[in-house]
């Protein structure tokens, strides 16, 4: 009887160590361990970004203007060229019998208007001496006038097919570079509504543009004159700078999507920018320099109710004025160890970015290990980082910025002093106390 007491004793024992090694093991996995990034400081930039399309400034499409067959091709893709260089000729054949046409009929009409005056000058003579009626008379003149007109008609039609002659010939209108070329030698080209291009030629490719499209909502935030800089895929590792030309009014919409063309202005004494290359564009809208900024994750950190009660925190931060006088109090003094040339500094720095600051929470540990929350004002983004401001913030603070679980969170919050995320021995007072600004 005494055995099997004893045995279920021992069994009693089992059981119960073996409950409180699975408790324990559940609850370290459930437990919190924290990913902390460290605030920084540094210079911050906010950002407009789109995408263009290099060209020249100025491009000219050298067409045609009668038809017929290229007869001869003299410049290609790349060639540089001169105003007034000729570049091709159609086959001139059709147009100088034109000319020899127009001039055949613009001799016969001067030959029959001097056979007309003649017989003009003969009829007044007739009609004085009284030998011509005077209708007769009137009629001879109505003929030199039409032999007149018909003279004219026919100069006309001589300085036409001259012109056509010389549209045979093609020069190029500017000085430039062919970037395109359309026919081949031997190829027959038709104009007949409209010249067909024959060429391509960019003004200067030391000087180009970008035509960037820009959304409705960041458009108001360019202006002429405004910095920006770009990258091609071709030159992946070099950035190219540029400057805002002009907004143009006129908006496009494609799929419910309002953009706007922005002209940028860019250099290109080195010829690496070709036409045509996509350029990622970013225009430098705000700037400050010298603040503190941190991880955006940082700022999207938002634990949920039952998250806080695990760390201790109240689920409303204390507001600012009430959070400073507590801080205070029980420290024997103001926590913030910022100078007041450093918080003029950061004034200064809101001022210039002209962003409305907002406000954010920051959890962080304390030098207990105890998670603790600081308010802080924040400035301009640049899509990674953002501009904070706060007294109780500094640069190497460490806050959190996710929650893992697993069994290093009994390492996080026994190790106190060891594990505070404090760089050097500023530290915030009063360890669940959230901060203020």
């Amino acid at each position: 009887m005494k055995k099997k007491s004893m045995i279920a004793a021992v069994v009693i024992v089992v059981v119960a160590a073996v409950g409180l090694f699975v408790y324990r093991d559940k609850q370290a996995k459930n437990a919190m361990s924290f990913r902390f990034v460290a605030i920084e400081k540094g210079n911050m930039q906010s950002k407009v970004s789109a995408t263009g399309t290099l060209g020249a400034v100025k491009t000219v499409s050298v067409g045609t203007q009668v038809s017929g067959q290229v007869s001869e091709l003299l410049v290609d893709y790349n060639d540089v060229v001169k105003k007034g260089q000729l570049l091709a000729r159609i086959d001139p054949t059709l147009a100088q019998s034109a000319v020899v046409d127009a001039q055949a009929n613009l001799d016969k009409a001067r030959a029959q208007l001097l056979q007309l005056q003649r017989d003009d000058n003969r009829n007044r003579d007739l009609t004085k001496a009284g030998l011509l009626a005077r209708s007769a008379d009137e009629q001879s003149h109505s003929s030199v006038s039409v032999a007149q007109a018909d003279v004219r008609s026919a100069e006309v039609a001589m300085d036409r097919a001259k012109q056509n002659l010389s549209y045979t010939s093609i020069y190029a209108p500017i000085d430039g570079v062919v970037v395109d070329r359309n026919v081949q030698q031997g190829q027959t080209v038709a104009a007949s509504l409209s010249a067909p291009q024959l060429f391509l030629i960019a003004n200067d490719l030391a000087h180009m543009q970008i035509l960037a499209q820009v959304g409705e909502g960041d458009v108001a935030q360019i202006k002429e004159g405004q910095s920006v800089k770009f990258s091609v895929q071709a030159l992946p590792n070099q950035t190219f700078s540029g400057a805002v030309d002009q907004v143009r009014l006129q908006s496009t919409t494609a799929d419910n999507v309002v953009d706007y063309t922005v002209v940028i202005s860019v250099e290109n004494a080195q010829n690496k920018l070709l036409p045509g290359m996509t350029a990622r564009v970013d225009f430098l809208t705000q700037s400050a320099t010298n603040v503190l900024k941190i991880s955006n994750a940082a700022l999207r950190f938002k634990p949920t109710d039952d998250q806080l009660t695990q760390m201790g925190v109240q689920k409303a931060a204390t507001p600012a004025k009430t959070a400073s006088s507590s801080t205070t109090g029980t420290s024997g003094g103001s926590t913030s160890t910022m100078s007041a040339a450093d918080r003029a500094a950061r004034r200064a720095a809101r001022a210039a970015s002209g962003t409305r600051p907002t406000v954010a929470t920051l959890y962080y540990l304390d030098k207990d290990g105890h998670v603790a929350t600081t308010n802080v004002r924040t400035g301009i983004s640049d899509g990674t980082n953002t501009q904070i401001d706060g007294h109780t913030i500094q640069a190497g603070m460490k806050v959190i910025a996710g929650i893992t679980t697993g069994t290093q969170v009994a390492q996080t919050s026994t190790a106190k002093t060891t594990s505070s995320p404090f760089s050097g021995n500023s530290q915030q007072q009063g360890g669940r106390r959230p901060g203020g600004f």
